[in-house]
């Protein structure tokens, strides 16, 4: 049965024999076969073949292999081919055997070590001068074949041949852009040459475009789509050890021009026809232009006429124009590949115009010497008749009238040597140019110059060096040049290097922007180190540089902090009350320091202004009051230090009030009064107190002394009986104080004192515990009637008396004794 396949087909149903032959199989196919045993009995079990039997002729080894040859042979390696057997032995070949016999040997040995299927093979490491016969076998799963016919004996040495090319172009090839091209060839030599295509001298690489293709015999560098760059001149270089060849091939890739370069020039116009000029494309497409079509158009149709198509000049005359029209002027070029897009001008109305020529651009003086000067200028606008002369004039700078130079004609030069100039004078020349409608407007004053002999560079600057410098600036100073080749140093160029870079910077444009011998560079790196150079200028150029002396670190320099005060931060301030108080001070140091005003250690009142700039601070009080006052400080601070100045300030005001106002010696018409000083004296010596005193009942102060210079005062001329307040303030030049009051009235009355001891005390009576005694009345009262006597005892021998009573009559009876 076939392997795909379930039913049984019978093959032989007689057979005697332990063989059959098994006819009509399909070759290819795959079958299973099985056999049973037969007797008088029956059929026995059926055997089954255990694998799938494909049906194919015979196996055999394969046929010997076909064309063994020798492709290279140096003095170490032999490098041989060959082809398949014709037979294969009806079985896949596995792999090739290669054998070599060293001639003088009798017997061949393998030379490879592995399976090979490659029909290619490189024997290595062969000894210079050896001689080899080779032959190859080819293998399958049946066995190794017969070997191949012998190469002939092969000699290993280096085979040496000079490069040899063949190529199929030749050395001009012209291709329409767009199209693709191909410059093939062929090539030999021994060792295999390197192939290299250039394209005017540069090595042509592979892109989108560009094919490169290289086998060991031919050579071929393909080129699609091609564009107008493509063109050029093309290299191919072969070459090995023994010598190189080269093929050319100029390839000009064509197209059709670009559009003519405009703008459109019209050279004349008149009423009836103008004539208009312009310049060749810049690209001719690769082919000469043959001819230029122009067309016209007017400007307010959509029409265009034919000029002409048969002109290979850059300039054309258009006729047959109306006057008063716009017109638009179209030009194409044109090549034997085809036509540009147009160069479209302008609209030009049909006119004529013809006038008195434009005034030329301000003129250029050189040549410039004591007496002389070269006059220069450009051919300005004809206004459409020739010029036919220039007229040069002159002034001197403050003069005001112009002085023509020479009466000569002066044509077609546009330049002209003016004489007898007066040395050291200043002056300004201008130019008109003349036509036979007339003259034109002048041009515009040339520059003025001084008539002296030429001027040379200046000498280099004198001491350059660097005087100051941030984070990220540097100061430099210099001297003026020892000469300055008789003309005014116009300024100063400063150039700057970091410290291994080749090229200078310019840290100033131009000249003028550094008159001075001193220039800031700013906009430098900090921690980095830079050189410094400077050069002068004149009229005549730049001098050699002078080179500042070391490289120059940028980095903040440290200055400690320095003061330098003002009239208004003297030791001692004074400031009126409800004026401005101002202080201030120019503060230096390197970083520019941290600036703090305080007063009295404490931060400053919140109404006070305090500025600060990059050269000093201020600190403003508007309206000043007396609380103002105080010891101010300013404190400056860097890293490389502090400084502290102080001045005191004194708020000049009126004085406070007096203190510790005392009433002593009250009489029946007078009193005394006392006090102390203000604590504050408003800046200014006291002058004066003022006294009052009031009637505890009336409402008005009457002023007791307006004048005293003292701390005290005598009140007199009170009234007997009434009682008085009194207050006193002080006077400086400012004004008068606030008053200070006493807390209590006084009563104007005389003092009352105790009154003396009675007179002659005596007893006129004594019992066993009681004493009766008598006295008379003592010699004053102390100013009031004696209310009673106290009675008072005292055992002999003690310390203490004993109060006994008070009596209101001259006389007691003393008991309990």
């Amino acid at each position: 049965r076939e392997s795909d396949h379930r039913a049984w087909t019978p093959v032989s149903y007689t057979v005697t024999r332990q063989n059959a032959t098994v006819q009509g199989l399909i070759e290819g196919k795959a079958y299973f076969f099985r056999i049973a045993a037969e007797n008088i009995i029956g059929m026995g079990p059926f055997t089954e073949t255990t694998k799938e039997i494909v049906i194919r002729d015979p196996i055999t080894v394969p046929d010997r292999p076909e064309d063994l040859e020798v492709k290279a042979v140096t003095k170490n390696s032999v490098t041989l081919t060959w082809n398949p057997p014709k037979y294969n032995g009806g079985s896949d070949i596995t792999m090739y055997v290669l054998e070599s016999r060293l001639i003088g040997k009798e017997k061949f040995h393998k030379v490879t070590k592995e399976k090979m299927l490659d029909r290619k093979y490189t024997v290595e490491g062969l000894k210079e001068g050896d001689t080899y016969e080779y032959r190859v076998s080819a293998c399958n799963i049946v066995g190794q074949g017969k070997p191949s016919f012998c190469t002939k004996p092969i000699t290993c040495k280096d085979e040496i041949a000079p490069p040899s090319l063949d190529l199929d172009f030749r050395d001009k090839l012209i291709v329409r852009v767009g199209e693709a091209f191909s410059l093939t060839g062929r090539y030999s030599g021994k060792p295999a040459p390197k192939v290299t295509w250039l394209k005017d001298d540069i090595v042509v690489k592979e892109d989108d475009r560009t094919k490169i293709k290289t086998t060991p015999t031919s050579l071929c560098l393909g080129i699609l789509k091609s564009v107008r760059e493509d063109s050029g001149k093309y290299c191919v270089t072969v070459e090995n050890s023994t010598g190189s060849r080269k093929g050319f091939c100029q390839v000009n890739v064509v197209d059709r021009p670009s559009p003519p370069v405009g703008p459109v020039i019209f050279d004349e116009v008149h009423k009836d026809h103008m004539v208009v000029s312009w310049k060749p494309p810049l690209d001719d497409g690769g082919s000469e232009i043959t001819n230029y079509i122009i067309e016209k158009k007017d400007a307010h149709r959509d029409l265009w006429m034919p000029v002409t198509s048969a002109t290979v000049k850059t300039t054309c005359k258009i006729p047959k124009l109306l006057e008063g029209r716009e017109y638009q002027i179209r030009i194409y070029a044109e090549n034997l590949y085809g036509i540009s897009d147009p160069l479209i001008s302008d609209e030009m109305k049909a006119k004529d115009r013809f006038r008195v020529p434009d005034a030329p651009e301000q003129p250029i003086i050189k040549d410039v010497t004591k007496d002389s000067a070269v006059v220069v200028w450009n051919k300005p606008y004809d206004g459409g008749k020739p010029i036919t002369n220039y007229i040069v004039e002159k002034k001197e700078t403050m003069a005001t009238r112009w002085v023509r130079v020479t009466k000569d004609p002066i044509f077609p030069s546009t330049q002209f040597k003016v004489p007898d100039l007066l040395e050291g004078c200043q002056y300004e020349f201008r130019v008109s140019a003349e036509n036979e409608i007339g003259v034109g407007d002048p041009s515009p004053p040339s520059k003025p110059i001084f008539a002296r002999d030429p001027i040379a560079k200046p000498s280099p600057p004198v001491n350059p060096e660097a005087v100051d410098k941030t984070k990220n600036s540097v100061d430099l100073s210099w001297q003026p040049p020892r000469h300055d080749g008789n003309g005014k140093i116009i300024g100063y160029l400063v150039e700057y290097q970091k410290v291994g870079d080749e090229e200078w910077k310019k840290a100033n444009l131009t000249a003028d922007s550094c008159p001075e011998t001193k220039y800031k560079v700013t906009g430098l790196t900090e921690g980095l180190t830079y050189k410094f150079r400077v050069k002068a200028v004149n009229a005549a150029g730049e001098s050699e540089p002078a080179y500042v002396p070391d490289p120059v670190e940028v980095k903040d320099r440290l200055e400690p902090p320095e003061l330098i005060l003002d009239a208004n931060m003297a030791r001692e301030q004074h400031v009126k009350a409800g004026d401005t108080l101002r202080l201030s001070a120019v503060i230096k140091g390197v970083p520019f320091p941290k600036v703090s005003w305080k007063k009295e250690d404490h931060e400053v009142s919140p109404k006070a202004d305090i500025e600060v700039t990059g050269v000093g601070s201020k600190l403003e009080i508007r309206n000043t009051v007396h609380e103002d006052g105080g010891i101010y400080s300013l404190t400056v601070e860097n890293p490389a230090g502090s400084k502290t100045v102080s001045v005191k300030v004194i708020v000049l005001d009126k004085p406070g009030p007096p203190r510790n106002l005392q009433i002593s010696e009250v009489r029946s018409d007078s009193c005394y009064l006392t006090w102390m000083e203000p604590e504050d004296d408003g800046g200014s010596v006291i002058t004066n107190y003022v006294v009052e005193r009031k009637d505890v009942a009336s409402a008005q102060w009457v002023a007791v002394s307006s004048s005293s210079k003292k701390r005290s005062h005598m009140a007199k001329y009170l009234m007997e009986g009434t009682q008085y307040l009194f207050r006193v303030a002080a006077e400086n030049q400012f004004g008068r104080g606030p008053y200070v009051e006493t807390l209590k009235p006084i009563k104007a009355i005389d003092p009352l004192h105790p009154p003396g001891p009675p007179k002659n005390l005596h007893h006129v009576d004594v019992d066993k515990t009681e004493v009766s005694l008598v006295w008379n009345r003592p010699d004053r009262d102390g100013g009031a009637e004696i209310t009673g006597y106290l009675v008072e005892y005292q055992e002999d021998g003690a310390d203490e008396w004993t109060k006994f009573q008070t009596v209101p009559m001259l006389d007691c009876v003393v008991t309990g004794l």
